[in-house]
Parts: structure tokens; C-alpha cells; sequence
């Protein structure tokens, strides 16, 4: 009876003994995608999991970045946090005004000994996520910018030279009056319109939109969108929607279907596109650069992006941290960025990322797939194109989308209404300052 104790408690032991060895610490990450998008994610979470045996990364879906984010302020209060947080771009002064709940990026690669260049990752795209002495706060993830998509089929239904030059807004605005002439109904469309028409639009003329370098330089900062050169736009836009060339579709993507479906000829929209253009277009496109005002600069200055980065969250132990490390070199290793590059559109968060794309071909098998790259480095970001960071920018999004739907109705000027916009999401920025002051 004896030895049958002692040789069951020694196969116990035998039996528990690889479990043992083999525990894996585990990291939670909680991301907002669905779709092709979630699956992507997965199949990256997947292939780390798989390549190494020291950590497990369990990815979770929480809801689009508005409820990704407030589930895990949410969970952070209740002491349930998870270990990486996708925060959209709108949210990166909220997360930095968090003080004792994030643990920025620089440190936890350090603490791990990574091998961690902040100097490789492409700076218009860091630039967002970064302190003004240059240390990484979070990891962009998915960055995009806005670009041109153009539907040459229907270009040349209506006549004009698919290849014709769109460099410009006054080009395009001659190029959108033919179209209309010809009988389309939707000759332009847009997503993201605060996005791209507002935010990118004053960096890409290196006009600020705010005070204190776009907010970098302070809570102190006030909102400046009420400028010539975006009155200008917003009034020529609102222009073309009164004389049927510019078709407002709603305040997010909801005219991503109208020009997949083949009605629209010209989309501003994300590069990040690219994905669902090619697989559901029948048409043949193309993405070209974002146009720009020739009456207001020589030459544009660079897009800013949108999408969002990855946070490290306090209140875990070392040897998790450790793990997070890991898997954030995981995600920006070359290779590793490079396919996410192509599979996605979204900017590859890396200079040697890009240049491998490039050397492998993927540009040259599909044109234009590197004008954002090229548009977000071409060159160096200034003050007012570095990005935006201001609190409370989320709810100002909804004031300026609200103004420029009375734009597009007719019901107001282009200088009525981003006056009325500064002066209600100036009053949102104060608020924010006195709670984190």
C-alpha cells in the first residue's frame, strides 16, 4: 500500500511537473476591431503566441474606440485593467492626463532590456504619441492618413481624362463641375469630414488648429480652425454641396459604400481604405494624394493620422511587463509591420518597414499604395503638423461635425460656423484644463 502511495504521488508529480514548466504569463489586450480588421488582429496575436513559449497574449474585442476606451477607464477604476489598451487618437491627452494609471511605452521597453530604437519609427506617425523630449508615451498600431480615392470608370464616363492632374482643390473643383455636368449624382464624397477637412487640411497648409503647438505645449491651448485658409475650404465645400458637386454622406465612413458601390467619382478618405476598395470595387481606381489649396502654399507640408496606439496600463507585475515588451518588438518588427502595411493600408509604423514593402515589390504591383507613406515623410513635421493634442476632443469632433452639417445645409456660413465651433469647443478645453490642473 505504501509504494502504491508513493508511486501514485510520484506520477502526480511526474504529471503536473510539464505544466509547470511550461506556465506561460499571460497578457491581456483589449483592442476595438471587427470585421477583416479583428481577424488580422487575432492572426498577429496567433503568430507571437506561437512564436515564442515564455508568454500568451489573449486579445479582446470591447466595442468601437469610444467604448474600448471607456471600458477600460471602467475596468482600471475596478482594478481589472487590462495590460494593453487600444486608445484612438482623439484620446491621447485624456490617457496622458491619467496620471498613475498608464506606464509609458519608453519605460517598459527599457525596464525589459528590449531592443528598442525610438529613432526607427517614421516621426509624422510618433509624433502624435510622443514627449516633446522625443520618449514614446504608447505604440501606434493602426495609423492612417487621409488620401484621394478616384473612380476612373466613371471619370471617364463623364468625359475627362482619368489621368488628369488632381493635385489641387482648384483642379478638382473644375474636374467635380464636369462630372456633375455629365449627369453623376455624386461627382464627391467624403468620410471622417472634421478628420480630414479640418484637422489635416490646416497640417498639410502648416496652419495651426490650435494654440500651443496644436495643444503639445500646453492645456492652456485654444482652438484656431477659424483661420482664412479653413474658412476657405469649408465655404467652397459647402459651395459645391449647394451646386451639386460635393455629396454629403454622414459624419463617419457612410460614404465608403457610395464609393465602393461605384456612385461617386472622387472619396476623401483614409488610406486605410485600401482593404475594402479592392476587394468590393468593380470599378478601376486609384488613390492619389490629398489635394491641396495652390493659392495658399507652394507645396504641402505632411497629413497627420488617425487610427490609434497601444497603452500599457499600471498595477501588473514585472514578469508581465516583460511579456507586454515582447510582444510590442513582435509588432514592430519588420516583417511583421510590412504585412500588416499591405494587408491593411494603414502606415507602417517603421522606416525599415516601409522600405522592405517597397523592396518586395508590393508598390510597384499596386500603385499608389505608398503615397501615404510618402505624403506623411516628404517632410519634416513642424509645430502645427505634428498631430493634435487636446482634451476633451472626442465631444469636439461632434460640435465641428454638427457645424459643418449647417454648412452643407446651407443654414450657415463657413466663417459662422467654425466661429461657433471654436467658441463651444474652447469652452469643452477649459473644463478639461481645470480637472487636470
Amino acid at each position: 500500500m505504501k509504494k502504491m502511495i508513493i508511486g501514485s504521488v510520484a506520477a502526480a508529480a511526474t504529471f503536473l511537473t510539464p505544466i509547470a514548466a511550461y506556465a506561460q504569463t499571460e497578457v491581456e489586450f483589449w483592442h476595438a476591431f471587427t470585421g477583416r480588421l479583428g481577424e488580422l488582429v487575432a492572426a498577429q496575436v496567433e503568430q507571437f503566441n506561437a512564436s515564442q513559449s515564455d508568454y500568451t497574449v489573449v486579445q479582446s474585442h470591447k466595442g468601437n474606440y469610444s467604448e474600448t476606451l471607456n471600458a477600460g477607464i471602467a475596468a482600471f477604476r475596478a482594478g481589472e485593467q487590462p495590460h494593453i489598451l487600444m486608445v484612438f487618437e482623439v484620446g491621447t491627452a485624456t490617457m496622458m492626463a491619467a496620471e498613475g494609471a498608464i506606464r509609458p511605452v519608453y519605460e517598459v521597453m527599457t525596464d525589459a532590456g528590449a531592443d528598442f530604437d525610438q529613432n526607427a519609427y517614421i516621426g509624422a506617425v510618433t509624433g502624435y504619441y510622443t514627449t516633446s523630449d522625443g520618449d514614446m508615451l504608447s505604440l501606434p498600431f493602426n495609423s492612417s492618413t487621409p488620401v484621394l480615392w478616384v473612380n476612373r470608370d466613371l471619370l471617364q464616363e463623364a468625359g475627362v481624362d482619368p489621368d488628369i492632374d488632381l493635385s489641387t482643390w482648384e483642379q478638382v473643383g473644375d474636374v467635380l463641375a464636369e462630372v456633375r455636368d455629365a449627369g453623376i449624382d455624386c461627382p464627391m464624397t467624403t468620410a471622417w469630414q472634421s478628420w480630414i477637412h479640418l484637422e489635416n487640411l490646416s497640417a498639410y497648409h502648416d496652419t495651426p488648429f490650435a494654440t500651443q503647438d496644436n495643444g503639445f505645449a500646453g492645456l492652456d491651448a485654444e482652438l484656431a480652425f477659424n483661420g482664412p485658409i479653413q474658412v476657405q475650404h469649408v465655404q467652397t465645400l459647402g459651395d459645391w454641396a449647394q451646386d451639386g458637386r460635393f455629396f454629403y454622406a454622414g459624419r463617419r465612413n457612410e460614404g465608403g459604400a457610395n464609393f465602393r458601390a461605384g456612385e461617386c467619382a472622387l472619396f476623401t478618405e483614409s488610406s486605410a481604405g485600401y482593404a475594402g476598395i479592392s476587394a468590393e470595387a468593380e470599378f478601376d481606381f486609384e488613390v492619389r494624394p490629398l489635394p491641396y489649396w495652390s493659392g495658399a502654399v507652394d507645396a504641402p507640408q505632411n497629413t497627420i493620422i488617425g487610427g490609434a496606439s497601444l497603452w500599457v496600463l499600471e498595477g501588473h507585475e514585472a514578469e508581465e511587463y516583460a511579456g507586454v515588451a515582447a510582444f510590442m518588438s513582435f509588432l514592430s518588427s519588420t516583417g511583421v509591420q510590412a504585412q500588416w502595411h499591405q494587408d491593411t493600408g494603414y502606415l507602417p509604423i517603421t522606416l525599415a518597414a516601409g522600405e522592405a514593402t517597397r523592396e518586395q515589390g508590393f508598390y510597384d504591383e499596386n500603385p499608389g499604395t505608398d503615397i501615404s507613406v510618402t505624403q506623411m515623410t516628404a517632410n519634416d513635421p513642424t509645430p502645427n503638423s505634428s498631430g493634435l493634442r487636446l482634451g476633451s476632443f472626442d465631444q469636439i469632433r461632434g460640435i465641428i461635425d454638427e457645424e459643418l452639417e449647417a454648412v452643407w445645409a446651407g443654414d450657415k456660413s463657413a466663417q459662422e460656423a467654425l466661429d461657433s465651433a471654436v467658441m463651444r469647443g474652447d469652452q469643452l478645453l477649459r473644463r478639461f484644463e481645470q480637472a487636470n490642473n
